[in-house]
């Protein structure tokens, strides 16, 4: 085994989730390049629960996350989707991707103790889904 291979096989080791990662980031590239640039999130989130079906992908949409402190009124925040109860997927759609959405994504995976998170903004004019890890889960 040659020096590039044994690179590769450890990047590969360490990815987290990559059968279901390639797999699902596949399914994303074919919804912005059936929906363009300019949708909302709404009609991503719509093409993605059929193609989640089509490709028999097991997923939650619009997982409602548990209260956060004392008073938080029920249902406020949303998971856009919980990928075969491993993987949180969150939607945008904006001019620029923010670092709330990100640190919502963090929440996300804090609530409801899961290892990836894949944010995607799908305004921008290529695709680039962003994994976020959750270090305190192992």
């Amino acid at each position: 085994m040659n020096a590039n291979q044994q690179i590769a096989n450890m990047n590969e080791n360490q990815l987290v989730f990559p059968e279901l990662s390639y797999k699902l980031t596949g399914i994303l590239f074919a919804a912005h390049n059936e929906l363009g640039r300019y949708c909302n999130e709404k009609q991503y989130g719509d093409l993605l629960e059929k193609m989640f079906q089509e490709k028999s992908v097991t997923y939650e949409r619009e997982k409602i996350i548990p209260e956060s402190f004392m008073g938080e009124k029920t249902g406020r925040n949303k998971i856009d989707f919980i990928i075969d109860d491993k993987i949180v997927l969150e939607l945008k759609s904006t001019r620029i991707l923010s670092r709330e959405a990100y640190y919502q994504t963090r929440r996300y995976l804090d609530a409801y103790g899961k290892k990836l998170g894949i944010l995607v903004n799908f305004r921008d004019k290529y695709l680039k889904p962003k994994r976020i890890l959750n270090s305190s889960i192992n």
